[in-house]
């Protein structure tokens, strides 16, 4: 069990990016409302992505408007889902995500924490979290399959994560709030 969110966080970006994030929590009757921003160099690109979230009260992506500024264009993207696993990007069925219960950008340190709250599992539990994932560079929608073991706790939670797609396995470190400290080669907490 999290305690309650604080009202901002941020990551600074390192090492596949240079960059920086923050990001502000709301509670209210709904679930959550998560809005933040991120700017960042990575590969040469210079971009910038604004986020508004909506996560009910299980934790599940609703929504989620998102707006990315480039050296050559503006572009925005919204996605709703039903709760269930069933998405719309742009207004259109995106069949490609059913079965995802959670959006994962890549320009956020933050959607880490969508699944670990959602599936609030027990030490030496794991489970499989696909996610709609929002590429930084062109706000692309693809499916990400995700793996989150949770493992020995030591003042937060901690948890062994695998995303097959990119080759990419980590131990992630989380506060009592369930929000990330470490994300190896990508983030760390700042605030």
């Amino acid at each position: 069990m999290f305690t309650p969110l604080p009202s901002s966080a941020a990551w600074l970006h390192r090492e596949a990016r240079i960059g920086f994030e923050v990001t502000y929590f709301r509670d209210d009757d709904r679930g959550v409302f998560v809005e933040g921003c991120a700017t960042a160099v990575e590969d040469g690109l210079a971009w910038a992505i604004d986020y508004r979230l909506r996560v009910d009260g299980s934790w599940h992506t609703r929504s989620a408007q998102i707006t990315g500024r480039y050296p050559d264009a503006r572009r925005s993207l919204t996605l709703q889902s039903d709760g269930l696993g069933r998405w719309q990007v742009d207004g259109v069925h995106a069949p490609e995500l059913d079965g995802c219960l959670d959006v994962d950008l890549e320009a956020s340190a933050f959607t880490n924490a969508l699944p670990v709250h959602r599936l609030d599992l027990a030490v030496g539990d794991a489970a499989d979290a696909p996610a709609a994932y929002v590429r930084a560079a062109d706000l692309a929608v693809i499916r990400l399959p995700q793996h989150y073991r949770r493992i020995t706790d030591d003042a937060g939670q901690r948890y062994d994560y695998s995303a097959s797609l990119f080759d990419y396995r980590a131990r992630l470190d989380y506060d009592e709030s369930g929000l990330i400290l470490d994300y190896p080669g990508l983030a760390k907490r700042a605030a």
